[in-house]
């Protein structure tokens, strides 16, 4: 019963991964479901939602449609949504009904291109992993499917001084603003960004190979890195650059009402943890602080150090609160339930996953009070 959830919310799923990739692109989304994924996904996993149009669709499944395999009424239904809304491209997203019924999404990737003449990608979400598998399969496949293919209105001469940001989803920073993910990108020294997916269309994905090099900030964005860089020779990195005032103002005063902090744990997205703590370890230079990273999410052994771990479960975490091991722990407002209920004792600091909590730092609330 690892994946049983007593104290936390659902996280969000693969689906909503997808879908927060594609969500700026301009293409026709669809949901191969019978609409309560759909409705999950845009009620509370996209906060764009409620701000930005996108061609989102429900493929609106019944019951004897996925018992008979009927995708010749899909595709019907896709094609005449395509001659009205003239989308750039197709994006047809499996769930748990697909996944039981064992739907081959290549062969509707093909009946698609076959009956529109327009590109597309299919995504074989199955609703039981989380968000960044989800969104690992996006960015592959977009980066796969269009990178260097008609991409020569953006000039060489832009297009090469730019680094490109793969990873920046709202479910994985808790910004949907390009403005102000840009301005986190200038602060961490990156003047000159394009943010795929947010900010910037589908012709910045076609341009990928263009760019000086890439910051990956998600492990989710790693398999498409290494394809860009097979590919195109463009280098990339790791890095995080979209770390709250509000939390950098909290871990700068560690220790200062005299509490006596010697271990940390931080709980988070592989890389968000990582870069948080190393601006710890860059504020407080003379302590003798142990910080561990652990995650419920994807977890790359190349970028982990002793004592990071991926969590298996509520149960792990609840483990490692009741140890009493750590004396600060830095986490999303949600686990905070967790930890009161285990009788952790020591310091805690919030530490916002959208992903966990459904908190958008961009109001800084929740979308359903």
């Amino acid at each position: 019963m690892k994946k049983m959830l007593k104290y936390l919310s659902p996280f969000a799923p693969d689906q909503s991964g997808v879908c927060g990739v594609l969500y700026e692109l301009g293409g026709l989304i669809v949901i191969c479901d019978a609409g309560g994924c759909t409705g999950n996904i845009c009620g509370f996993d996209e906060p764009r939602w409620f701000t930005k149009k996108s061609a989102v669709f429900s493929a609106g499944l019944r019951d004897m449609d996925a018992i008979m395999g009927r995708d010749d009424k899909l595709i019907e239904k896709l094609s005449k949504a395509q001659e009205s809304l003239k989308g750039n491209f197709t994006a047809l997203i499996a769930t748990p009904v697909p996944a039981v019924i064992g739907t081959d999404m290549k062969a509707l990737k093909r009946m698609a291109e076959k009956k529109t003449g327009v590109p597309c990608i299919s995504i074989n979400a199955i609703g039981t992993k989380y968000y960044d598998e989800g969104e690992s399969q996006a960015w592959f496949e977009l980066f796969k499917e269009f990178s260097g293919k008609d991409g020569d209105s953006i000039d060489d001469s832009d297009q090469k001084n730019m680094t490109g940001i793969i990873g920046a989803t709202p479910l994985e920073t808790g910004y949907s603003s390009a403005d102000v993910l840009t301005e986190f990108c200038r602060s961490y020294g990156i003047d000159d960004s394009v943010i795929y997916g947010i900010g910037s269309g589908l012709e910045a994905i076609k341009n990928a190979g263009k760019v000086k090099k890439n910051l990956v900030v998600s492990a989710a964005g790693i398999k498409a890195a290494k394809y860009l860089e097979e590919t195109f020779s463009v280098p990339y990195e790791v890095g995080y650059p979209f770390i709250s005032e509000n939390v950098m103002k909290e871990v700068t005063s560690i220790g200062e009402n005299g509490e006596k902090i010697e271990k940390i744990l931080i709980v988070h997205s592989q890389f968000a943890a990582n870069e948080l703590r190393n601006r710890i370890r860059h504020l407080h230079k003379d302590s003798e602080m142990t910080i561990d990273n652990v995650t419920f999410f994807m977890f790359d052994e190349d970028y982990a150090e002793d004592g990071d771990m991926r969590l298996a479960g509520e149960d792990d975490l609840w483990d490692i609160a009741q140890s009493g091991k750590y004396d600060l722990i830095i986490a999303d407002t949600d686990i905070k339930r967790l930890l009161d209920a285990a009788k952790y004792d020591g310091e805690y600091i919030a530490f916002t996953h959208f992903a966990i909590s459904g908190v958008p730092m961009d109001e800084g609330k929740t979308l359903y009070n």
